[in-house]
């Protein structure tokens, strides 16, 4: 392996964690930050979400009309306020199994998976499918297809409606 790619994937890996401690955080500007200025988030069974503040905008729920559209998003959504009366708001993403499954000094393909505790516990988990492109010295999201493969019955943010 070369040294340019030992560098994409650790750049990589950490546009991986940018995007999943700031949506954690609900840091949706630094979140979007992971995405490439042009960059998709397409969410299964809907239309491509392009650009960073298409980005921020869905998923702080103004494209779908509030805390529902944040919720829909289904592993991208990130609802600031508790479900649960009187319990504090947490959302924790774990990312696993990353893959990169091509690397080239153009683009990236990487494959992994997600698993999303909120504050009832395991809240939903399923798969990002990834394409990475270098920026600078960054490598950003060019595109990443989310899969939500199940959702806990009392889902704060994968609501059964969500998942087909």
């Amino acid at each position: 392996m070369e040294h340019w790619e030992l560098t994409a994937r650790e750049r990589i890996r950490d546009s991986l964690a940018r995007y999943t401690w700031s949506g954690d955080a609900f840091r949706l500007d630094e979140l979007a930050l992971a995405f490439h200025p042009d960059g998709e988030l397409e969410l299964r069974g809907r239309e491509p979400l392009r650009g960073r503040a298409a980005i921020v905008r869905y998923l702080g729920g103004g494209a779908a009309g509030g805390a529902s559209g944040a919720a829909a998003a289904a592993g991208a959504g990130l609802p600031r306020v508790s479900a649960v009366p009187g319990v504090r708001r947490i959302v924790r993403h774990n990312v696993a199994n990353i893959r990169f499954t091509e690397v080239t000094p153009t683009s990236a393909r990487v494959a992994s998976y997600f698993t999303v505790f909120t504050e009832i516990g395991l809240d939903h988990y399923g798969r990002y499918r990834d394409t990475f492109v270098p920026a600078g010295d960054e490598w950003l999201i060019k595109h990443r297809f989310v899969s939500t493969d199940w959702g806990a019955p009392n889902s704060t943010m994968a609501p059964p409606s969500a998942l087909r």
